[in-house]
């Protein structure tokens, strides 16, 4: 088994969704590199199956998003997939590789705004219970045995 195989397959192990969006986006990037890889040699056969497999890519993510219950947020993203997949036909039918390297920087920005949500989510221990401190303390409770009862 090569390295990335055994770094996905740790990564799906994981139960973050929010670090599964990441490596979607990780996936989506790679297609598209490997499409302008294809760009540059003319090979047409290979630059199809690449941005196939980048819209592919683009469903999945879209399937996870929540837009009865995830709010603006969802409708944005919502836009920027489809506007990203409008982008990449577009790329294919004009032949632009410049067009598909704007649709990869956007990516690239919107991972690492998944990247910054990660970041901030309170650390979780080996069962999924947060492990963060609690959100406030409230200095009006002065019960000693419920102060002290929290651990970090």
């Amino acid at each position: 088994m090569d390295a990335l195989q055994a770094y996905r397959e740790a990564a799906l192990a994981d139960d973050d969704p929010v670090h599964l969006i990441v490596l979607l986006h990780d996936q989506l990037l790679r297609d598209l590199h490997r499409a302008l890889d294809a760009f540059e040699k003319k090979d047409i056969p290979r630059r199809a199956n690449e941005i196939d497999h980048a819209l592919l890519v683009l469903g999945q993510l879209q399937g996870t998003l929540n837009l009865g219950s995830g709010g603006e947020v969802a409708l944005n993203l919502e836009t920027f997939y489809n506007l990203t997949r409008d982008n990449l036909l577009r790329a294919v039918i004009e032949g632009s590789p410049a067009l598909i390297e704007k649709q990869s920087q956007h990516i690239v920005g919107l991972r690492e705004a998944w990247l910054e949500v990660r970041r901030k989510q309170p650390a979780r221990d080996p069962q999924g219970v947060s492990v963060a401190p609690p959100a406030r303390y409230d200095q009006g409770d002065d019960d000693p045995e419920r102060v002290s009862a929290w651990k970090a």
